[in-house]
This record gives C-alpha cells, sequence and structure tokens, in this order.
C-alpha cells in the first residue's frame, strides 16, 4: 500500500451523498492521464515486489505468541530514514539511496517492506532480489524487543481466537463490532477504520466469511463453533451469526480484518508502453489461479484448520461492501445494479492489445458496467476495451472519502480516480501512470501467497518477471482463456492440496503461429482449451510446452554468467518442485506439523500451545536455524 493521505474522513452517510461526485472526477482524472501518457514509449522493464510481515511478541515460558500492536510504532521508526531523505533532497536536490521502503497495511501488526527503489531491467539484477529481502527482515529486527519476530505467512493461525494480541482487548469496537476481533488490531490511521466501519453499513451488516472446517477423524459432524458468542447482545448485527451467517460445518468470520489482516507477495511490473502493459495484464491474468496454488501458505484460520490451502476467498468475503440488493437477494430499488463479485476477485474483462490474439469471445462474462461513463469515455477516444474495463470499476462507490481532498485539479491529480481504482481488489491491477511522474504503464500481480523464507518469495518474484518478461519477449504466445474460466481456476486453486489435486483450465496451444493453436474450419474456440494439472501447466507434458520450458527458452537468448544462470536455475527447480508435488507448499506443511504434533486431539483445533509451536518453528526456517528441504529444497535453507 502506498503513502496514505492524511485528513479527516466523511461518515458512510456523507461519503454516500457524494459518491457520484468522486467517480465522476475520478473519470476525467483517468482521461486526463490517458491524454498525457497514452502515448509514451520505450520505459525501461522496471519491477518491484511488495512483501507483508506480521510483527509477533512471544511468551516462551508461557507458549504463547501474541500478534504485537507495535507493528506500527515499528512503522513509524522504519519510516524516519525516508522522511529524512525526502526531506533533504528537496532542499539539496540529491538523489535518494534507500535499501527499503516501508508502508503501512490494515493490521496494527502489519509492516510492508518493499525495495527501496524499482529492481532495474537486466536479468543479471534478478540475483539481487532474495538479498534485499533478507536486507528488509534484518533492517526491522534491528528494532524488535528480544521477544520480537517478524513472520511472513499467508493468515495467522490464532487471529481472532482466544489470548492473541498483545496487550489484550476487548472484542467490542464499534468500527469492526466483531465478536472475535478487537478494533485495536487495526492500524490506527483513520483510512482503515473508516474503511471497516464504512464497508459494514454500506454492505447492512457485517461481513459473512465462511471457510469450510477440516474434517479431522474427532471433529464433530456437524461441525458448530462452540467459541461463537451466539447470546452477545453489544450490537445490533451480534444477531446475525444466530440467524444464519454463521454456517456449520465452517470457520466463520466476521470483520474485514479477517481478509486484510493477512499477508501476501505482490509484484508490479513497469511495461514499455500503455499496448505492452494490457498484453501483460491479460496473458498474466490467465496464470494467476496456477500460481497461487503453488503459492498456498494459509491452511488455518481462527484457531481452526481449514479445509482451504489460501487466504483469496477470505478477503474477498472481508471487503465484500455489496447490498442485498447488489447480491440479487433483493429486487433493485435503491441500488444501481446487481453485481455478481465482491470488490477482490479475478478481472471480470480483458483489456486486448495489438498482438492479435484477443477474440471477443473470452470476455464471455456478462459485464456490468455503467454505461453512462462507458459513453463518456467513448465520447473522448478510449476504445471500447479499454472504457468497459473503467466504467466496470466505477460501479462502485468510493468507501473513504477525506473532506481535504474533495476539492481537486483533475489535470495534475488522480486521487479520486484511485479511490475506486485502488478499491477494486483483483488478480491482476492495471496502472495508469500517476500525473507528472516518470513512472510508466504497470501490472501488479496480485494472487500470490506470502512465504516463510526469503528464498521462496525470490524464487516466486523471479519467475513470475521471467514469465512476464517472455510474454513480452514472444509476441506469439497466447494464454486467453475465457474469462468464466479463470473464475473456476481460482475457486479451484482456493482448495486444500489444490496443486496436487486439482485441474485447470489452460490453453491447450500457445503458440499463434502454430497451425493447430487457433480455431478453424468449424472448430469452436473453446476446445482450444483443456484441463491440465498444475505440473502439466508449470513443468509441460507430450502434449504441452509448459512455462517453465517457455521461460528457460526465454534465457537462453539473453547472455547471462554462470553464477546468474546457476542461482536462477536454482530458482526455477524450486518452482518445478512444487508444481510436481516433490516439494510441499507452506500450506501443506503447516497442516502436517499441526496434524502431527503431540497436542493435536484430531478434532481440527489449533490450541494457544500449537500455534506457539508452529510460529517458533515457522520463524526458525525462516533464519535457517532449522532445516526444511522438503519445503524450500536442498541447500535453499533462508
Amino acid at each position: 500500500m502506498g503513502l496514505l493521505s492524511l485528513g479527516t474522513p466523511l461518515s458512510w452517510d456523507q461519503a454516500r451523498e457524494l459518491a457520484q461526485e468522486v467517480r465522476d472526477h475520478g473519470i476525467e482524472q483517468f482521461l486526463h492521464i490517458w491524454d498525457n501518457t497514452k502515448d509514451r514509449k520505450r520505459d525501461q522493464l522496471l519491477w518491484g515486489d511488495e512483501i507483508e510481515y506480521m510483527l509477533i511478541s512471544l511468551d516462551h515460558q508461557g507458549r504463547r505468541a501474541r500478534l504485537s500492536q507495535r507493528g506500527h510504532e515499528l512503522l513509524s521508526l522504519l519510516q524516519v530514514e525516508e522522511t529524512e531523505s525526502l526531506e533533504r533532497a528537496s532542499r539539496t536536490g540529491e538523489k535518494i539511496e534507500l535499501e527499503a521502503l516501508w508502508r503501512p497495511e490494515f493490521g496494527r501488526y502489519m509492516i510492508e517492506g518493499t525495495p527501496g527503489h524499482p529492481y532495474n531491467s537486466t536479468v543479471n539484477d534478478l540475483v539481487n532480489v532474495e538479498a534485499n529481502m533478507k536486507r528488509r527482515r534484518e533492517i526491522v529486527a534491528q528494532l524488535m524487543n528480544e521477544n520480537e519476530i517478524i513472520l511472513s505467512v499467508g493468515s495467522y493461525p490464532a487471529l481472532g481466537s482466544g489470548d492473541f494480541f498483545d496487550p489484550p482487548h476487548k472484542a467490542n469496537g464499534p468500527f469492526s463490532r466483531s465478536m472475535f476481533l478487537p478494533d485495536e488490531v487495526i492500524n490506527p490511521h483513520p483510512r482503515f477504520r473508516t474503511l471497516a466501519g464504512n464497508i459494514r453499513e454500506r454492505r447492512g451488516a457485517k461481513v459473512a466469511i465462511n471457510m469450510p472446517i477440516f474434517h479431522d477423524l474427532n471433529t464433530p459432524r456437524p461441525f458448530v463453533d462452540p467459541t461463537i458468542p451466539y447470546t452477545r447482545d453489544l450490537f445490533p448485527e451480534d444477531k446475525e451469526a444466530r440467524e444464519g451467517a454463521a454456517l456449520p460445518d465452517h470457520i466463520y468470520m466476521d470483520a474485514m480484518g479477517f481478509g486484510m489482516g493477512c499477508c501476501c507477495l505482490q509484484i508490479t511490473l513497469q511495461a514499455p508502453n500503455v499496448d505492452q502493459a494490457r498484453r501483460l495484464y491479460d496473458q498474466l491474468a490467465t496464470v494467476g489461479a496456477v500460481m497461487m496454488s503453488l503459492s498456498a501458505s494459509s491452511p488455518v484460520f481462527r484457531g481452526y484448520l481449514a479445509d482451504v490451502d489460501c487466504r483469496w476467498n477470505v478477503i474477498s468475503a472481508a471487503v465484500d461492501d455489496r447490498t442485498r440488493e447488489e447480491r440479487g437477494l433483493e429486487k433493485l430499488s435503491k441500488d444501481r445494479f446487481v453485481i455478481p463479485k465482491s470488490r477482490y476477485g479475478t478481472i471480470d474483462t480483458f483489456l486486448g492489445s495489438s498482438d492479435g490474439h484477443f477474440k471477443p469471445e473470452y470476455n464471455d462474462l456478462e459485464l456490468v458496467y455503467d454505461k453512462d461513463i462507458h459513453q463518456h469515455l467513448a465520447n473522448n477516444g478510449i476504445d471500447d476495451l479499454m472504457a468497459k474495463h473503467v466504467s466496470h470499476l466505477f460501479i462502485r462507490d468510493p468507501l473513504v472519502i477525506f473532506k481535504e481532498l474533495l476539492e481537486q485539479d483533475d489535470s495534475v491529480s488522480a486521487d479520486h480516480f484511485e479511490n475506486l481504482q485502488s478499491t477494486n481488489w483483483q488478480n491482476v491491477r492495471f496502472k495508469p501512470p500517476p500525473p507528472n511522474s516518470p513512472i510508466g504503464w504497470r501490472v501488479e500481480f496480485r494472487p500470490l501467497e506470502v512465504q516463510v523464507t526469503d528464498f521462496e518469495n525470490a524464487a516466486f518474484s523471479v519467475f513470475t518477471v521471467l514469465l512476464a518478461r517472455a510474454i513480452l519477449a514472444f509476441g506469439d504466445l497466447n494464454l486467453y482463456i475465457p474469462v468464466t474460466k479463470m473464475d473456476i481456476n481460482m475457486e479451484r486453486a482456493h482448495s486444500r492440496d489444490a496443486v496436487l489435486r486439482e485441474k485447470f483450465f489452460f490453453r491447450r496451444n500457445i503458440y499463434a503461429d502454430d497451425s493447430s493453436s487457433e480455431a478453424g474450419d468449424g472448430e469452436a474456440e473453446e476446445d482450444q482449451v483443456a484441463e491440465m494439472s498444475a505440473n502439466e501447466i508449470i513443468n509441460g507434458s507430450p502434449a504441452f510446452v509448459g512455462l517453465i520450458p517457455i521461460v528457460e527458452m526465454y534465457l537462453d537468448t539473453v547472455a547471462l554468467s554462470e553464477s546468474v544462470r546457476r542461482k536462477i536455475d536454482s530458482y526455477i527447480a524450486f518452482i518445478r518442485g512444487r508444481a510436481d508435488g516433490s516439494l510441499m507448499t507452506a500450506a501443506a506443511w503447516i497442516r502436517n506439523f499441526v496434524r502431527s504434533h503431540a497436542d493435536y486431539a484430531f478434532d481440527s483445533v489449533v490450541s494457544a500451545e500449537i500455534n506457539y509451536d508452529l510460529v517458533v518453528a515457522l520463524d526458525d526456517i525462516a533464519h535457517g536455524r532449522r532445516l526444511a528441504p522438503e519445503l524450500v529444497g536442498e541447500g535453499n535453507a533462508r
């Protein structure tokens, strides 16, 4: 998350009245950006990663691991150098050289770290990624207390369960109104609490997150969670759990913090121009599900083993602000649209590019978009696919409006545009250049789960970047599948052991100049799509080339030193192992750890003691004190 604006957030009642004004100005801001930057070319292929960490306080004597409220305090200290450097640069004009940048996230215990500047465009620079990630951990560690650690894992197993927060607070806050999470877990910046409160108020109810329980040998059938305080009567929404929001055989969660309190690994890539950014957006969207299955690291929620391995659907439900009318549960009267998805999900429409591979039938989802905005964009020279993309994003309401930022010069500001753009959380995000900035057209790749070690995070980052470079270098590559098939893929990727057990829709023939790759003589386009395992998609098969061989073909076109190629090959070998099952996902490793723990009663319950031992073990793996070759491979301890 970028630098946050300071100001006075409006209440939902106030923000709702100004929603159309913000949308109108947001569209004008987009048009100014488009007119000013649509023709810029030859931007470097710069990129960067974002890793989110959790600060955890350990009580070794009591065998307790708790999320620490001091995460926000550490973040303030980490940002001092950046603030001072920016002030100095404004006075002297000197170039800023920082090792890392630090940004807030939703959780007060969370810290987001990025490289201090984008990585360079050469393949040789990819070997610097892991070192920078390690350095970020070292920088945070210098500020931590002796009993604190930072952990990179998708979901904190005990979030919302018992004594999970340091210092402890009661779950009685007015913003989330959660039965499990105190508002104190939310970052104190006014944006975040307002976001949580406004999602609840706009929806007309608390969010209802239900992840299927992992039925172990002694798990009750049906499973009815005994920790839900069904009789609580503190807020009007308390009745929702007992009236059906909490489903049997599921882990029930009732607040935005359960989703936005998860951690992730995200990668942003700058393209040479807008057309190449559109190509990257479309092609990378199709590989998101299989990459998520390889990176799965979230099998425990609110102290229970879940029958899922990823956090994706948890976050999707956690920010689902749609009203009953928008969800199709009531006839439209006050609202404008029936909206099939949460704000957090897979993309609903491709953008197309000049590569000639896009076909209208790939956009097979009945797209909901604002037709007035679409027409206005078209009247101002925006092509149909881009106009539909933007007008689809703008069917949503802005969730947080700062009073001080209402009046803007649309020719030099993007705040209103970004208000809507940044709260559409999709598996890939198309990012126009900021006004008056050297930054170009970018694509953010969002489905990856964060990994335990810096080696793993570097491997996923480097592989994603190499795949993106191959997509740009080999213009005949065509990975398009229908949008609705991507939705199915993401659901499948979310399930337990998906990387081994599931099949994903993928394009059979991905070379545009292959005579068999395009539908012809009555052959339906849908026949170009087949169901494949993650192993087949990543490593290839007799019938499919595989993504790793494509990356290796690209690498063969680049002059690399032996040491650089060896390092990159170690990352590729790791990805290969995750796909073929010779290396476990973090989710599988965590599930096995819990189920083999001496205190585990095979009842799906992850006790405080098990959680403590798990957190310590993961920290030991992250720092090389505990070898886990089954997770990271031989010789890749850190």
